[in-house]
């Protein structure tokens, strides 16, 4: 067989993007989720302001830009999910345990999908809230009590119909998208919805820009605070952000760039969905600084003195607050909850796509049937624990554990194993560097295989630490143990379980492409 041409398989033709556009699109819109609207801006004001930007672009480019490299080496060189790339990068020997790692990965987003979903719903929900303002004059009061009728921590089948229905819809939509396949489902929802955010979110901030304050609040998140680059964890903040915005290290941008032609670019446009993400993570930064400043400029008081300007707290009472007393406040809560609604979809359908796809694989299971069935069970399990009184409460914790937890021990774990124990740092950086037009040198080995590994271990050590010891919001440290340390557990044994099932097809049919052969004394010679 010519070693130049894609190997034929006994598998069905992989689906593929219709191009690199739809591609990108699709990148960009997994990137651009939540975390860059309610948590990039008050992370970067309370970490240094301006000067935060300094930490933010050194993480950017020395671990945010190459873990995505390796997670696109990774799927794009071994055309799978991560269960499938990485066993096939393994090869017979070590492929069954490094298998088990891209079921970790699986797990991992199976999880952040169930509750994900939950925070999109409750985003439809206040869209359709803000024509009326229904919220009142108490935003927070109305979230935890009439909307979401919070209950103590504990476990209940009391619904809120309020979640329930829009949850549902939001689980019928998604399960549709992902039953039409990659280019007709995913790729054409992305087409569709991520420049409808952008033109949506633009608009949100140029009305934000002419409100009485703005500038007061641009000034306390971009004015400088040199003395804050001095300090260890505003770098370790700096890292977080840009590790959990990309979309990296749990199967994502494995299993997207599976679905690239095998002669395709691959770090240029890289780098186009790397600064893109980081793009509108400033400017959403812009849009709700100068919105908190003409909340502070109404209530005669410093931005400084504001609450809740993060998560939940930023997008679900602080928000709706100022839209209760400001001009046009409806257009403009339904352009912010409408953008909120949109950039988690996107990112769901990619969380979705890596389990849906590893089932694929592994069970011989069609588009649809994958669908289907993952989204099915999924769909039911988000709705038994998250539509529930005590959703919120399982929501916090279950997130906590599974980003700071599960995402970066799988981020840590994937650098270690490949490039130090299987020593495939080099076939991966040459698998790149055959198809892309931005060439990365030996020190992206190093950024992969050294520094990144020792930031996300500190990361990792310091807050299991912090969890043991201080323990999670107030929360009883039983309740923690099932739905927090619980989600880690979980999150093993499906590894454990789905690595020892048998394939449908056997995965290691496969050659990999272009041939990589390793330059050695002998061959020198």
């Amino acid at each position: 067989m010519s070693t130049g041409s894609a190997p034929q398989t006994a598998a069905p033709p992989r689906e593929q993007w219709t191009g690199q556009v739809g591609f990108i699109l699709a990148a960009i819109g997994s990137a651009v989720g939540l975390g860059n609207i309610w948590r990039f801006p008050g992370v970067a004001y309370e970490n240094g302001g301006g000067a935060f930007l300094i930490p933010y672009l050194v993480a950017l480019i020395t671990a945010g830009i190459p873990i995505l490299f390796l997670d696109y080496a990774i799927g794009h060189r071994f055309r799978g999910s991560a269960p499938t790339a990485f066993r096939r990068l393994g090869g017979r020997i070590s492929g069954r345990w490094l298998e088990g790692l891209g079921w970790f990965q699986v797990a991992v987003a199976f999880v952040i999908g169930l509750y994900y979903t939950v925070v999109i719903a409750w985003a439809l929900s206040y869209f359709v809230f803000s024509f009326d303002l229904r919220w009142g004059d108490d935003p927070a009061a109305f979230l935890t009590g009439d909307y979401l009728q919070v209950s103590d921590p504990g476990f209940s089948f009391e619904f809120v119909p309020g979640v329930l229905i829009p949850l549902v819809i939001v689980w019928l939509v998604t399960i549709a998208v992902l039953a039409a396949g990659v280019a007709k489902g995913v790729q054409r929802a992305n087409v569709i919805f991520l420049p409808l955010l952008v033109v949506a979110f633009a608009v949100l901030v140029v009305r934000a820009l002419f409100l009485d304050g703005a500038a007061e609040g641009l000034n306390a998140l971009f004015t400088p605070d040199w003395e804050a680059l001095g300090d260890p964890n505003v770098w370790i903040a700096a890292y977080s952000q840009i590790f959990f915005s990309l979309s990296i290290a749990f199967g994502i941008m494995i299993t997207y760039a599976s679905y690239r032609k095998r002669k395709a670019n691959l770090t240029a446009p890289g780098l186009v969905v790397a600064f893109a993400n980081s793009s509108f993570e400033i400017l959403a930064g812009i849009g709700v600084f100068a919105t908190l400043g003409f909340f502070a400029f109404q209530q005669g008081i410093e931005v400084s003195e504001l609450e809740g300007l993060t998560g939940v707290g930023l997008s679900f009472i602080t928000f709706p607050a100022i839209v209760s007393q400001m001009p046009g406040g409806p257009i403009f809560g339904a352009l912010f909850f409408g953008s909120l609604t949109m950039a988690g979809f996107t990112s769901l359908l990619s969380v979705l796509q890596v389990v849906s796809a590893a089932f694929q694989e592994k069970f011989g299971l069609t588009t649809r049937q994958a669908a289907i069935r993952v989204g099915g069970v999924s769909a039911i399990l988000s709705v038994l624990i998250f539509s529930t009184t005590t959703g919120l409460l399982a929501l916090d914790t279950a997130d906590q554990w599974a980003n700071n937890v599960g995402i970066v021990s799988s981020a840590i774990l994937t650098a270690i194993l490949i490039v130090w124990v299987l020593r495939k740092g080099d076939e991966l950086r040459f698998h790149l560097n055959s198809v892309s037009t931005f060439r990365v040198g030996k020190v992206w080995v190093f950024l992969v295989g050294i520094l990144a590994p020792i930031v996300l271990a500190y990361m990792l050590i310091s807050r299991i630490v912090t969890l043991i010891v201080e323990g999670y919001a107030d929360l009883p440290a039983w309740y923690l143990g099932i739905v927090g340390w619980g989600t880690i557990a979980f999150i093993i044994v499906a590894a454990v379980v789905f690595t020892a099932l048998r394939w449908k097809r056997d995965p290691n049919d496969f050659t990999a492409w272009p041939e990589y052969a390793p330059v050695t004394k002998e061959t020198r010679s």
